[in-house]
């Protein structure tokens, strides 16, 4: 008997302990918001939060109100779903909410790689000096060109010009950006080594289809990647595609190619005069690439979420110097988050685009007067249409759809570590008690995109939503009689704003201004329903169709 005792105390005490973890025992305390932990300990309303996030914060909205705390899976996190009261998120100091202590958890399940806390420092600077003013014209210059070798390369042949092609246009908007975007970012081939400009124009294009398939094949596991819920196959499976990646984007075969993005080459020369060896180096591109394109939603949120986490890398970092794997696994993570989202936003403003006719009027006039004011006309033949960064300024109709379109397909969530106790105000003079250790969040998607008090009609796509009568720019938004500061949010906000948002708005410019320049385009089955959005996708940028609808297209000439 005297034995059972203490034994029998100590499982009380584990299992106390372990309710405790597991969140059962917590309690709302005065001040503090709403707190709803769900029916399953520690998971709480994760189940439900996977399976459809915009239904699931519609429905704790409803019950609670406009700012709730939820258990997701171990954490406790505060959802902030006013937009009136955004500012009091987007503005706090990092000493209480913090981007990268969040984006730690994912990373090693996802891309590998571990970030120094220098690395947003360096990430913003050098994305300063490539991916705006100067920089930018040289990256839109150089996706020009890879854009008209993807979509332009037979206008000179003796093929059929007037036959319809026929294909998906999700598969296709996918395919030409990230294409495009890779050989903008990570250079190409070489004709001193292929034997002719043609030869290695060719090879450009084989390559990056071959990539693009493989990554195609990386991006469908994202979701459950993310969420560690992979199969043991499709965990084999995305091992395999990783290190493919790490392998293609390695800093040596890199250094062979011609016309390397300054942003690309400046961030490896970064990392390798931090001590990297060759195969970290590898996994650094694909990290780039991933990131630096895509973001029509969070790229910069993205990127830091998956550069955080991995025990491997931080060794290396510790005890010998970074190495070139690590830069390589860097690259996986840009690449991602660079071509992730252009290519789905690409597909879902020609889809609109085709689905009203008044709004693909209005930009193919707003394209055909651009090319005339620059003196330059599509025939057959004769030189390409070069789109320079000057021209996309001057399409209004262009940027409203898009924005558009960006409006109703992305959906990032944002999400802040909570460092130390801090007090919520809001707009209308409530405040609320966060608690150190949880976590806060908004979802713009369901707070701002669709209110339909901010923007009436917010389920139709009204191409010049975003016009003013003089075509300038629409900034002024309401909602209860006050001015919305933050009334889209494809790109994220504050310190997780996606850094190469510029250059991804002039790679779809650029992809739509020469499909409507060049093509006639029209979809296989005018009434055929749109696409419902993926619901597995929710938070993690651009959306995605749950299936393709085919278009066709021939060359106007």
């Amino acid at each position: 008997m005297g034995l059972l005792l203490p034994i029998l105390l100590g499982f009380l005490a584990s299992l106390i302990g372990g309710l405790y973890l597991l969140g059962v025992f917590r309690q709302r305390q005065p001040g503090e918001p709403p707190l709803d932990k769900g029916l399953i300990p520690w998971l709480g309303h994760v189940l439900e939060f996977r399976r459809n996030t915009l239904k699931f914060l519609d429905r704790m909205k409803q019950k609670h109100g406009d700012v709730f705390t939820v258990q997701l899976g171990g954490f406790y996190i505060t959802f902030l779903q006013d937009p009136l009261s955004f500012g009091a998120f987007i503005k706090e100091s990092r000493e209480k909410l913090d981007f990268g202590k969040f984006a730690k958890h994912l990373v090693h399940r996802v891309f590998g790689y571990l970030a120094e806390e220098s690395e947003l420092h360096s990430l913003q600077m050098l994305s300063n000096k490539h991916l705006k003013g100067d920089g930018l014209k040289v990256m839109t210059q150089a996706m020009m060109g890879n854009l008209q070798n993807l979509m332009l390369h037979s206008t000179g042949s003796d093929e059929d010009q007037s036959a319809w092609i026929e294909t998906g246009l999700f598969m296709y908007s996918y395919n030409i950006l990230f294409r495009a975007g890779y050989l903008s970012l990570y250079g190409n081939a070489p004709p001193k080594f292929e034997g002719s400009e043609d030869k290695a124009k060719k090879k450009d294009r084989d390559e990056s289809e071959a990539l693009f398939k493989e990554f195609r094949k990386y991006d469908q596991l994202f979701p459950n990647l993310a969420y560690g819920v992979l199969s043991p196959r499709e965990r084999s499976e995305a091992q395999r595609l990783m290190e493919l990646f790490w392998n293609s984007l390695s800093v040596q075969k890199m250094k062979i190619k011609d016309n390397i993005s300054g942003w690309v080459w400046d961030m490896q020369q970064v990392r390798e005069e931090k001590g990297m060896d060759e195969s970290m180096i590898n996994k650094f591109m694909f990290v780039l690439l991933w990131a630096s394109q895509g973001n029509t939603g969070p790229a910069a949120f993205w990127l830091l979420l998956f550069l955080m986490k991995n025990p491997e890398a931080m060794r290396a970092v510790k005890e010998k110097g970074m190495d070139e794997s690590m830069i390589n696994k860097y690259m996986f993570v840009l690449l991602w988050a660079s071509q992730g989202n252009t290519g789905p936003a690409a597909f879902w403003l020609l889809l609109f685009l085709m689905k009203n006719p008044e709004a693909i009027r209005a930009v193919k006039e707003e394209v055909d007067r651009v090319l005339k004011e620059s003196g330059q006309k599509v025939q057959r033949g004769g030189p390409l249409v070069d789109l320079t960064h000057e021209m996309l300024l001057k399409t209004p109709i262009l940027d409203s759809a898009l924005e558009e379109t960006l409006r109703l397909t992305a959906a990032p969530l944002l999400t802040r570590a909570v460092l130390q106790d801090l007090t919520l105000k809001m707009a209308d003079g409530r405040e609320y008690i966060i608690r150190k250790g949880d976590r806060m969040a908004m979802f713009p998607y369901s707070a701002v995109h669709i209110d339909p008090e901010i923007h009436p009609d917010p389920h139709s796509f009204k191409y010049d939503r975003f016009l003013n009568p003089d075509m300038s720019k629409k900034t002024d938004f309401y909602k209860e009689g006050k001015k919305v500061k933050y009334y889209n949010m494809p790109w994220g906000a504050g310190v997780s704003m996606c850094p190469g948002r510029f250059f991804a708005t002039n790679e779809m410019k650029q992809f739509v201004f020469l499909k409507l320049a060049y093509f006639e385009i029209e979809l296989k089955n005018p009434d055929e329903k749109i696409p419902e959005i993926d619901f597995r996708r929710w938070g993690f940028g651009s959306m995605q169709p749950d299936r393709d609808i085919d278009f066709r297209y021939r060359f106007r000439f």
